[in-house]
């Protein structure tokens, strides 16, 4: 019995093991592949911290210029931006690493369902991005620096203050255009039906405001951009969840799969 213990505990630590160093080796895959995009994209980080700029230098009166405060701040925040726009290029092939990774713990029907989650879910993250920077971040800048005009005073950004700024707009809208995948999420694995997620439709109203209104600056039309589509998104989450929610018919099919470790 004891020996049999032993043999069941060595088989374990032994799985453990091996799903580890895949771990590893899937971790190191996806950042040579961030490092090798990186590299190929470094010698033109000054124009792409340019590019990145464009909608804040837009919005600077006539002679207005960003500024740097830090001694290496006009090395290190082109690198940071750079980084970013590698790890945005290079995510498909993480994204792939991590498929590669579960795969073989998941069904066949959760196989089918994950691959369009992934496109869809780094599609829209990449929609909200472009978003903020093609929508917000012009509204918002010269917003603010019509407000600048009556005292006086000269809007001149730090470059990585400015980096801040951009970087959590960029998540905060990231996330919000992901709220369709929640939703679909949420009623395809019968955690919340359909019928209940419309009930609950004023709350979400009010949540999106709120949300809006402590990860956006504080101005109206700011909180505006990011609550309104929000609660569009969640509708739209809404429309496409309708061919998702499960039927009794296709839990019977999903009852009748067998377990993959099963199966191994």
């Amino acid at each position: 019995m004891t020996q049999n213990n032993s043999a069941g505990d060595s088989g374990l630590q032994e799985s453990f093991l091996s799903h580890l160093y895949e771990l590893r080796d899937r971790v190191i895959k996806s950042a040579i592949a961030i490092i090798i995009v990186f590299v190929s994209l470094v010698y033109w980080a000054p124009d792409i911290f340019h590019l990145f700029s464009q909608p804040l230098l837009q919005a600077l009166p006539s002679g207005g210029k960003m500024i740097v405060t830090d001694v290496t701040g006009s090395f290190f925040v082109p690198m940071k931006v750079t980084m970013l726009v590698a790890f945005l290029i290079a995510l498909p092939v993480v994204m792939y690493q991590l498929w590669a990774f579960i795969a073989p713990g998941l069904y066949q029907h959760e196989r089918k369902l994950i691959l369009p989650l992934v496109v869809s879910s780094y599609s829209l993250f990449i929609c909200g991005m472009a978003f903020a920077y093609f929508l917000v971040f012009p509204t918002v800048f010269e917003f603010m620096a019509s407000y600048n005009a009556p005292l006086g005073a000269e809007m001149s950004t730090d470059i990585d203050k400015y980096l801040g700024f951009a970087m959590n707009t960029f998540l905060a809208f990231g996330i919000t255009f992901e709220v369709p995948v929640v939703v679909v999420v949420l009623v395809r694995m019968g955690m919340v039906s359909l019928a209940k997620l419309k009930e609950i439709r004023p709350y979400v109203i009010v949540g999106a405001f709120v949300v809006a209104a402590i990860v956006t600056p504080p101005d109206v039309l700011s909180q505006l951009l990011l609550a309104i589509p929000m609660i569009l998104l969640y509708e739209l989450g809404l429309l496409i969840a309708r061919f998702y929610e499960p039927k009794p018919a296709a839990d019977e099919a999903t009852a009748g799969d067998t377990d993959p470790q099963a199966t191994a």
